[in-house]
């Protein structure tokens, strides 16, 4: 008669060693950690609690029937992360390539309806070679069951997903739907269609890197948001996001203790240059105000002109959406558009108030932008702002020209509290074209056409390109020294907390995709 607990303990076991030493080995030779490994480094000690360990494959076809591994090619369970509950699922790339399966979607799928039933972050690790091919329309029908549950978990729990190795084919669309996508550099890939197809399809050569390895990933598609040394970096990177958000779209981010000082801060008061033409680092602004070493940017290589990232002011978890005077001169464009559109909706999702610096000139122009869709994508932000209910208040430091200041968070719009330093400029457009337009022919019937020029540009500059007469029609709250900017803003979002936002009844809203 065998021992059933000699036999409980050989299956768990079994299913802790995956795939076998041989290519636990081979995973360690590409710098890669196993399943279980990167489930160790990212739950606290002895907190993860695995469920599904002995499911195993019900397929017999290609004598599948004599490759049974215990846990079917990915690791599922819940524990904590600094104390935080979350669910976690961390596909085993020495099982069949960590190939997903009838029975693998499955143990993922109970996972995700667990963390939704209690409200707790989802957080994949992603290793995977695609569909069992063996299977079929089952592995495929698999996917579509995860899709599903993505969706439905958009926007109740935050969604967060670790390319750590390869991730080709349906199986991207599930990372493409969740909140924050994280690549490790060098190990891992993310494309619908590989290099080969690539080259019978177009001829183009290229290598998984090039078309969709971490680099090109984070810089040209923005597909991922961070990218990742190693995966001892990606878990790191993984566990400060979470720090910023809250359980569920029913919580409310984590309030660190923070006592208000004088806060005052007067290095901000020598960052915008004298001439409107020189650029600044907009990140020097946003660490000015934000509480000492809290700024953790997100896509910080795509789309430089915009600058999108989590803070803390006075404690508490903010979202920030800032102008980038250094890239572009901090003009708006379908990539900035976009970017700071998906991000501003990740806030509001989670209760994440915003703060919105503005030093912006308007919209690229040129015939790539408006066939590219500025107009359509210039609006998902518009959009995204105005749909927001979490507090907003906004910072303008420099230029707020044209349509792009109502775009970036003004009053019209629905902001809470709008700020500007004595240097703002808020018009139409910059004094010089203006003056070109509205003295047309003043400028051009005078003896010195330039001098007449400069005389109008100063003129109209004394009148618009200031804060004073948008603070003159409530547009602007108050004009403020850049000093004082920490101490306003604290003060601004902690009278904010308890904000509740009324808006019309309606199955969903719809947003220019």
């Amino acid at each position: 008669m065998t021992d059933p607990v000699k036999t409980l303990q050989e299956k768990l076991a079994a299913a802790k060693l995956g795939g076998g030493q041989d290519r636990i080995d081979r995973q360690h030779e590409k710098g890669k950690l196993t399943a279980r490994e990167r489930v160790h480094f990212l739950m606290d000690e002895g907190s993860f609690e695995e469920i599904g360990a002995l499911v195993t494959h019900r397929s017999r076809d290609f004598g599948m029937d004599k490759q049974v591994f215990p846990g079917d090619g990915v690791v599922t369970g819940y524990g904590t992360v600094d104390g935080r509950l979350v669910y976690v699922y961390s596909q085993d790339f020495t099982v069949f390539g960590g190939s997903l399966s009838e029975t693998h979607a499955e143990k993922i799928c109970k996972i995700m309806e667990m963390a939704m039933k209690n409200g707790a972050p989802l957080i994949g690790l992603n290793d995977s070679g695609g569909a069992r091919i063996q299977e079929g329309v089952k592995s495929l029908g698999g996917y579509a069951d995860i899709f599903y549950r993505n969706v439905m978990a958009s926007g109740v729990i935050p969604q967060i997903s670790a390319i750590m190795g390869p991730c080709a084919g349906g199986a991207v669309y599930s990372p493409a739907m969740t909140d924050f996508t994280i690549m490790v550099r060098d190990t891992s890939y993310m494309f619908v269609t590989g290099p080969n197809v690539v080259k019978t399809v177009t001829n183009e050569e290229v290598t998984a890197e090039e078309l969709g390895g971490a680099s090109a990933h984070s810089t040209k598609s923005g597909v991922t948001h961070l990218t990742a040394a190693n995966d001892i970096d990606c878990i790191a990177k993984i566990k400060q996001l979470l720090s910023y958000l809250p359980q569920n779209c029913e919580d409310k981010p984590e309030k660190i203790p923070y006592e208000l000082g004088t806060e005052v801060r007067t290095a901000l008061d020598s960052i915008v240059p004298e001439s409107p033409n020189q650029p600044y680092d907009m990140r020097e602004v946003i660490t000015g105000i934000t509480d000492e070493g809290s700024f953790f940017e997100i896509h910080p290589d795509y789309a430089d002109n915009i600058v999108v990232g989590f803070a803390r002011l006075g404690g508490r978890s903010v979202g920030v959406v800032a102008n980038q005077p250094m890239s572009l001169a901090g003009v708006l464009d379908v990539e900035s558009s976009r970017k700071a559109a998906r991000f501003t909706r990740t806030c509001d999702c989670f209760n994440v108030p915003l703060l919105v610096l503005v030093d912006v000139p308007g919209f690229l122009p040129g015939t790539d932008q408006e066939w590219s869709g500025i107009i359509t994508n210039g609006a998902k932000l518009l959009y995204a702002l105005s749909e927001a209910t979490v507090p907003r208040v906004t910072l303008i430091t420099r230029k707020a020209y044209g349509g792009a200041y109502d775009v970036m968070n003004s009053k019209h719009i629905g902001a809470d509290m709008n700020f500007a330093w004595p240097t703002a400029e808020i018009a139409v457009m910059g004094a010089k074209g203006a003056s070109e337009i509205i003295f047309r022919r003043e400028i051009k019937a005078a003896d010195d056409p330039a001098a007449k020029l400069a005389e109008k540009e100063a003129e109209y500059g004394e009148k618009f390109a200031n804060p004073y007469r948008a603070a003159s029609r409530g547009f602007i709250d108050e004009v403020i020294l850049p000093r004082d900017s920490r101490r306003k803003l604290i003060k601004a979002f902690a009278m904010l907390e308890n904000k509740v936002a009324r808006i019309p009844r309606k199955k969903h809203g719809n947003i220019p995709l």
